[in-house]
C-alpha cells in the first residue's frame, strides 16, 4: 500500500504499524525473542508488591498470635523466590538490549539500503522537483529520529504497558476501592497528557520538516558558494537563513516547551494520588470498611502499605509512556518522511527489446557472448514467439512529438527530427527554446505527450530504458566529477574499461595533456566534484567518460560551454574524432561550432522554425542568419 507523503503537522495512519512489521520482517526470529525478554522482565518489576503483600501478611498474623516461630523461614523463602526473579529479569534485560543493539542498526543499515536502492530506480522529474538537502535529511536527522524510537522508546513503551496492565490487574486482585481511586488519577493524567502530549506532537513533526528545508538552505547555498561571493550576497544569505533558522526555533522551543511542562504535571499528580491512596487506607482501616477484592484479604496494613507502593510504580510507568510519547512522534514522523520516499513511484519501464553483443553468421546477426563490437537490438515478438535482431546503427527519429513537463502545459510541439546513422545534428536557439528538451526525451528522461520516436525503427517506449541508454553517450553542460582517481572518473563511462582504453580515450578528448601533468597523473584523487581542477579540464574529463564508452549516437549538450578558445580548438579535434561515424546532436551555445553539422535546427518556444544545412540556412536570411551574424558582431 502506498504511503502517502505526510502533510506537515501529520503523521500517515498505520506508520507505527509499519514499522512494527517491517522490524518483524527484517528480523522474524529476534524479534518475538526480545518480546520475550521485555515482558518477563517488566512483569518481574511489576510483582514485588505481591512478595511485600505476603511479608507484611505474615508478620501481621504471627503478631496477632505471638506466634514467632517459622517466620523467618517463610520470610526468607520469599526473599529467595524474589532474588531469583530479579536474577532472571537481569538476564532477560541484558539480553534483549544486547539483541536491540543489532536490530537498531541492522535495522537502519537495512532501511538505508532500502532507500538507497528505491532513490536510483526514481526518475529524473523526482530530483528535479525536491530540494537535494531535503532528501540528504532522510538519510541523517529521520534516520537518527527513527533509532531513537527504535532502541529506547519502543521497548520502554512496551515495558511500561506491560507494568502499567499487570500492576492495574494486581490492584483490582488486592482492593477494587482503592483502585478506583487510582483510576480516577489515571484518567486524569491520561487527559492532562492527551492535552499536552498533542502539542507538542504537532510542534515535533513541524521541527522534523523544518530541520529538513533548514540542510536543504544549506547545501543550496554550499554549492553556490562561489555566485555566493562573486554577487556579493553574503548579507542575503544570513537574512534568508536567519528566518528559515527562526523557523525552526519556534517550532523546536513550543515542542520542548510542551515536552517539558508534561513530566513535572505528571509527577505531581503521582504525588498527590499517593497521598490521597494512603488517607483512604487509613480511613478504610480505622472505619472498618469492607475491603471489596478477589484476594478476600480483609482491609489492613498488608493491603495498603503494598498498595501504596504499587500506586507509585503505576503512576510513574503511566508518566514513562508519556515521556515517550513525543519521542514515538517525531520517530513516526521521520519514518513517515522515509516511507514516502521508500514508496515512490519507481521510473516506469516497459520496454522488453534488450541491446546484446552480436556478430555475424552467414550474412545474418545472430546474439553471442563474446565482445564482437557489434550490437543489435533483441526483439522478441509474443504473436509467433519469435525473435529478430536488429543492428545498432544509431538511425533517431522523431515523429510529430509533443511535450510538457506539467499536464495541459506542452512546451514542444509537432517536433520531427530525422537523424541517420552518422549525421550530426546541431540544435540553435534561446535558451528555453526546447533543445535541452528533446535530448531529455531522447534519454527517456521523460516520456512524450503524443507523437513517436524510433531508434533503428523500434519505438523506444519498447527498448529497456537501461539499454536504451547504455547506446547512448553524454555529456552534459554541468559537468559531475565523482570521489575517486582520475582514472575511475572516466572509466565511469565503461565499468569494464581497461586503463589502456581510458587512456586512449583521454587523449581523443584532448585531456591526456593536463592529466599527465597532474600530481600523480590519472591516479589523482578527485573530490569534492573535481574542485582542485578548472572547469574546462572537468569538462574534458567528461568528454573523455563518454569516450570510453564507444556509444553509436552522442549527445553534447553544450558541452564546450565551460572552456575558453583556445582549449576549445585542442577539444574540437577529439570532438570530431569522437563524433566520426556515429549520430550526434549538438547543442551549442558558439554557433562556428555548428557549421559543420549535416543538418542545423532552430527552435524558437519549442517549435523546429528553420532547418537545414549552415550554407542553407544562411541563404535563407532568416532567424539561424540573424544568430550566426549577431555572433560574428559580437565576437
Amino acid at each position: 500500500m502506498k504511503n502517502k507523503k505526510s502533510e506537515k503537522g501529520m503523521v500517515p495512519k498505520g506508520t507505527l504499524p509499519r514499522i512494527i512489521k517491517t522490524l518483524f520482517e527484517f528480523y522474524p526470529k529476534m524479534m518475538p525473542a526480545v518480546l520475550v525478554c521485555i515482558v518477563f522482565s517488566a512483569v518481574v518489576s511489576s510483582i514485588p508488591g505481591i512478595f511485600m503483600q505476603k511479608v507484611i501478611g505474615v508478620i501481621e498474623n504471627n503478631y496477632k498470635i505471638g506466634n514467632w516461630q517459622g517466620v523467618s523461614g517463610q520470610i526468607v523463602k520469599y526473599i529467595l523466590i524474589l532474588a531469583t526473579l530479579y536474577v532472571l529479569s537481569l538476564i532477560a534485560c541484558f539480553a534483549y538490549t544486547q539483541m536491540m543493539a543489532v536490530i537498531t542498526q541492522g535495522f537502519l543499515k537495512k532501511l538505508r539500503v532500502k532507500m538507497f536502492h528505491g532513490m536510483q530506480e526514481l526518475p529524473i522529474k523526482y530530483f528535479d522537483q525536491n530540494n537535494h538537502g531535503d532528501i540528504m535529511s532522510y538519510y541523517t536527522n529521520d534516520i537518527d529520529t527513527l533509532r531513537q524510537m527504535v532502541s529506547q522508546s519502543i521497548p520502554q513503551l512496551i515495558t511500561s504497558a506491560v507494568i502499567v496492565c499487570s500492576g492495574f490487574l494486581l490492584m483490582l486482585y488486592f482492593s477494587f476501592w482503592l483502585t478506583l481511586i487510582v483510576l480516577v488519577g489515571v484518567i486524569i493524567m491520561f487527559i492532562t497528557t492527551k492535552k499536552v502530549g498533542s502539542a507538542s506532537a504537532k510542534f515535533f513533526i513541524k521541527q522534523q520538516y523544518a530541520i529538513g528545508k533548514t540542510e536543504g538552505y544549506v547545501e543550496e547555498i554550499m554549492n553556490g558558494q562561489k555566485v555566493v561571493k562573486v554577487f556579493c550576497h553574503e548579507e542575503e544569505c544570513v537574512r534568508d537563513f536567519d528566518k528559515i533558522n527562526e523557523a525552526l526555533y519556534e517550532d523546536a522551543k513550543a515542542a520542548n516547551s510542551f515536552a517539558n511542562m508534561l513530566m513535572p504535571i505528571l509527577n505531581n499528580i503521582g504525588n498527590v494520588l499517593y497521598v490521597v491512596v494512603a488517607l483512604a487506607g487509613g480511613i478504610f482501616m480505622f472505619q472498618g470498611v469492607t475491603n471489596v477484592s478477589f484476594s478476600g484479604i480483609a482491609m489492613g496494613i498488608s493491603i495498603v502499605v503494598p498498595f501504596l507502593n504499587m500506586t507509585k510504580q503505576f503512576c510513574g510507568n503511566v508518566s514513562q509512556v508519556s515521556q515517550q510519547i513525543n519521542a514515538v512522534i517525531m520517530g513516526l514522523a521521520g519514518a513517515s518522511r522515509i516511507f514516502a520516499l521508500i514508496d515512490e513511484e519507481p521510473e516506469v519501464d516497459e520496454g522488453y527489446v534488450t541491446l546484446v553483443n552480436a556478430k555475424y553468421e552467414n550474412g545474418e546477426i545472430v546474439e553471442t557472448k563474446e565482445h564482437t563490437g557489434i550490437w543489435a537490438w533483441k526483439h522478441p515478438h509474443t504473436a509467433d514467439n519469435s525473435v529478430t535482431y536488429t543492428k545498432l546503427t544509431g538511425d533517431v527519429r522523431l515523429f510529430d512529438v509533443d511535450f510538457g513537463y506539467v499536464e495541459n502545459k506542452i512546451v514542444l510541439h509537432n517536433i520531427d527530427i530525422f537523424a541517420e546513422p552518422g549525421q550530426k545534428i546541431a540544435f540553435v536557439g534561446a535558451t528555453g527554446a526546447g533543445k535541452t528538451t528533446i535530448t531529455n526525451l531522447i534519454n527517456r528522461f521523460y516520456d512524450i505527450a503524443d507523437g513517436k520516436i524510433r531508434y533503428d525503427g523500434i519505438n523506444i517506449n519498447k527498448i529497456k530504458k537501461a539499454d536504451l541508454r547504455k547506446s547512448l553517450g553524454i555529456v552534459l553542460q554541468e559537468t559531475n566529477l565523482f570521489t575517486g582517481t582520475v582514472m575511475e572518473n572516466i572509466r565511469y563511462g565503461k565499468l569494464d574499461a581497461t586503463d589502456d582504453e581510458c587512456i586512449a580515450a583521454a587523449k581523443l578528448a584532448g585531456a591526456d595533456d593536463f592529466i599527465t601533468r597532474l600530481p600523480e597523473g590519472y591516479d589523482t584523487k578527485l573530490s569534492g566534484n573535481g574542485s582542485n581542477l578548472s572547469q574546462g579540464q572537468r569538462q574534458l574529463i567528461a568528454i573523455a567518460r563518454a569516450a570510453v564508452a564507444d556509444p553509436p549516437v552522442m549527445i553534447m549538450d553544450e558541452a564546450t560551454s565551460s572552456i575558453d578558445t583556445r582549449t576549445e580548438a585542442i577539444v574540437q579535434k577529439g570532438m570530431d574524432s569522437l563524433m566520426k561515424g556515429r549520430t550526434v546532436f549538438v547543442i551549442a551555445h558558439r554557433l562556428s561550432t555548428v557549421k559543420n553539422s549535416d543538418v542545423i535546427m532552430v527552435l524558437e518556444q519549442g517549435r523546429i522554425i528553420e532547418r537545414g544545412n549552415h550554407e542553407k540556412l544562411i541563404a535563407e536570411k532568416g532567424k539561424y542568419y540573424q544568430l550566426y551574424t549577431g555572433a560574428f558582431e559580437l565576437e
